[in-house]
This record gives C-alpha cells, structure tokens and sequence, in this order.
C-alpha cells in the first residue's frame, strides 16, 4: 500500500539509525510492527490482571498425576 505522510525528518533518522534499517520504508514497517507487538502484549497483560489464572491443583496433587 503507498502512503504519503507528513513525519518529521528527525523522527524517521532515529527510526532507521535505532532499529538498523536501510531506508524508510523498512524503518516504518520495523516501527509499525514493534508498536503493535507491544500493544498485543499491553492488552493480554490487562486480560491476565482482569482475570488471573486460577490453579485448580497444588504440589501434592501434581507430584501424584506425576508418580501415575
């Protein structure tokens, strides 16, 4: 897809220079991707905080599953 933004020049030099790439557009899909990982991770951290994993077995009963 092309897209015509207006980002600042400054902006995009520190893209490249930090994540190593060799031009714009490999800078951006670089940015872009980063964003959305940490975005995903953001919103499965607040699912986990909403609704904690509950364990239905302690040691005892996972060392007896274990020894069958």
């Amino acid at each position: 897809m092309k897209v015509t933004a207006l980002i600042e020049d400054e902006l995009i030099q520190d893209v490249m220079e930090i994540s190593g790439a060799k031009n714009i557009t490999e800078a951006l899909r670089i940015a872009l991707r980063d964003y959305l990982s940490r975005k995903k991770l953001r919103e499965l951290a607040d699912q986990i905080v909403a609704e904690p994993i509950a364990f239905t077995y302690g040691a005892d009963k996972l060392r007896e599953t274990n020894q069958q």
